[in-house]
């Protein structure tokens, strides 16, 4: 990635010391141009769009699978990390905890998704839609939220009153943020 990124070199002179062919080289490079990440993003979306075509026509409905159980419980300790390290940065009062919400928040999603849709008609499917509806979904909701910055922190509210009367609160603010009492 750093090439992408890179200032675009200047020429070297006619002759140098790498000789003549150094110097028609350097005379006949292309200006790079900077690839910006939307582009990369656009171009790579849209290029999902057929493939999900593609996908859709050859892959067979049913797949024998090795490694079932590792791959569940690897996404369920993906997302017990992801819950785990949210509310540690939250509690901390560190803003990356919209990072790791945000990340969990999806892969709540998925794994309710193929829970649903990997699930066996009958008392499989039952269980598998009411953890996404009563778990999965609203836990992905409330990371979503947090991404997002929408959640309501309780703030304390402190009258002019309080501000004579206790001694603590008084102290706590800076002369900035001290009401006038004009």
């Amino acid at each position: 990635m750093t090439a992408l990124y890179a200032p675009t070199p200047t020429a070297a002179p006619a002759t140098g010391p790498a000789g003549p062919a150094t110097a028609r080289r350097a005379r006949f490079a292309l200006p790079r141009r900077r690839v910006r990440p939307e582009s990369v993003l656009l171009v790579s979306g849209a290029a999902l769009v057929p493939w999900l075509y593609v996908l859709a026509r050859t892959l067979p409905s049913t797949a024998r699978v090795g490694h079932w159980n590792v791959a569940w419980v690897g996404l369920d300790a993906l997302e017990a990390l992801g819950l785990l390290s949210t509310a540690a940065l939250r509690r901390r009062g560190d803003d990356r905890h919209r990072l790791t919400a945000a990340a969990t928040g999806a892969l709540l999603v998925v794994d309710a998704w193929f829970d649903t849709v990997t699930a066996a008609p009958g008392g499989e499917l039952a269980a598998a839609v009411a953890m996404a509806l009563c778990a999965e979904l609203p836990l992905a909701a409330v990371c979503a939220a947090l991404a997002l910055g929408r959640e309501r922190r309780p703030t304390a509210l402190v009258t002019t009153d309080q501000l004579t009367t206790d001694p603590v609160t008084a102290a706590q603010l800076t002369p900035e943020t001290r009401p006038t009492t004009e």
